[in-house]
C-alpha cells in the first residue's frame, strides 16, 4: 500500500491540475467559486463514503490529497482582496458571503446524499 504521504502527493497533483484546468474553463472569480463549492461538496460525499464503506484508508488520498489540491480558499482570499484593491467592494462582499454560504450548504449536500447512499 502506498504511504499516507504518497497518497497525499499524488492527490495533490491532480487535484491542483483539476484546479488549473476549471481556471483556465471558467472567468475570474467564478472558477475559484465553482472549485469550492463543487469540492465542499466532494468533501461531504466522500466523507460519508469512506467511512461507510470501511475505506478511511483512501482519505489521505481523495480528501487531504485530491480535494486539498483542489479547493483553494487561499485563492479565495486572494481574489477577494483582488476585487477589494480594483475598487470592486461590493463584488467582493458579495463573493466572500456567496462563498462561505454556498460552500457550507453543499457540504451539507454532500453529507446528506452520501449518508442517503449508505
Amino acid at each position: 500500500m502506498m504511504s499516507s504521504l504518497f497518497q497525499v502527493a499524488l492527490g495533490g497533483a491532480v487535484g491542483a491540475s483539476l484546479r488549473f484546468l476549471v481556471g483556465q474553463t471558467l472567468a475570474f472569480p467564478l472558477a475559484t467559486l465553482a472549485v469550492n463549492i463543487v469540492g465542499s461538496l466532494a468533501i461531504g460525499l466522500l466523507w460519508v463514503v469512506l467511512q461507510a464503506r470501511g475505506l478511511a484508508q483512501l482519505a489521505p488520498l481523495l480528501i487531504t490529497g485530491v480535494l486539498g489540491g483542489f479547493t483553494t480558499f487561499s485563492a479565495f482570499s486572494l481574489d477577494t482582496l483582488r476585487l477589494v484593491e480594483q475598487g470592486r467592494v461590493g463584488l467582493a462582499g458579495g463573493y466572500v458571503i456567496a462563498s462561505v454560504a454556498l460552500s457550507i450548504l453543499a457540504c451539507g449536500a454532500g453529507l446528506w446524499f452520501g449518508r442517503s447512499m449508505a
